[in-house]
């Protein structure tokens, strides 16, 4: 298996946060955080079940809330969208959704060895691809999209799907973050923040 580590150095992407404080906003007061990433915050929620999560990108925007979003077994479920509730240094609109849940992958998992044969599979075909420069990692997820590991047929489907949304939107994967990829309490993977913008 691949060093993720090594990998995200070599991309430039490793240890990003998004560096703002938490939006004020009434349904996030004395809630507390329980994750950060380079483009999104996630605070508890009443229900156990659900997360807020404030998100800066477009391209979690898009990814959360578009009509023709990737839905299905792999992808999280959003529940409601409460609007724009300030602005994050980048410049970006911050945007407040509802979401399901979702908790880190577990070593000896179907769904963490499903992680770990399409982050391997990604990360060789970014190899393959490394003349491309910004365009290598959208058209390495494509390439595995046409011959995916053996991650099963709704899994293979997702990824499709995800790379179809990809070139639709013109947004980069990022599926070589292990907070990108994520799993539900059955034990089924997420693709939880699988893009970015550059």
């Amino acid at each position: 298996m691949i060093d993720l580590a090594e990998a995200r150095a070599r991309l430039g992407r490793i240890g990003l946060r998004l560096p703002d404080p938490i939006p004020p906003h009434a349904l996030l007061e004395g809630m507390r955080e329980i994750g950060r990433g380079e483009y999104s915050i996630v605070l508890q929620h009443p229900d156990p079940e659900r997360v807020y999560k404030v998100v800066s990108s477009p391209a979690d925007l898009f990814l959360y809330t578009a009509d023709d979003r990737p839905c299905g077994p792999h992808f999280p479920v959003v529940y409601a969208h409460h609007g724009t509730i300030g602005r994050a240094q980048s410049g970006y609109p911050f945007h407040l959704l509802e979401m399901e849940r979702l908790y880190p992958l577990q070593d000896g998992t179907p769904a963490a060895e499903q992680a770990a044969l399409l982050i391997d599979a990604y990360w060789a075909a970014c190899v393959e691809r490394a003349q491309l420069g910004g365009d290598m990692g959208r058209i390495a997820l494509y390439h595995v999209s046409l011959a995916p590991p053996a991650i099963g047929d709704s899994l293979t489907l997702a990824l499709k799907a995800l790379s179809d949304f990809v070139e639709e939107y013109q947004v980069l994967p990022d599926i070589l973050n292990a907070d990108n990829i994520m799993m539900r309490k059955d034990g089924t993977l997420v693709f939880s923040d699988p893009v970015f913008i550059a």
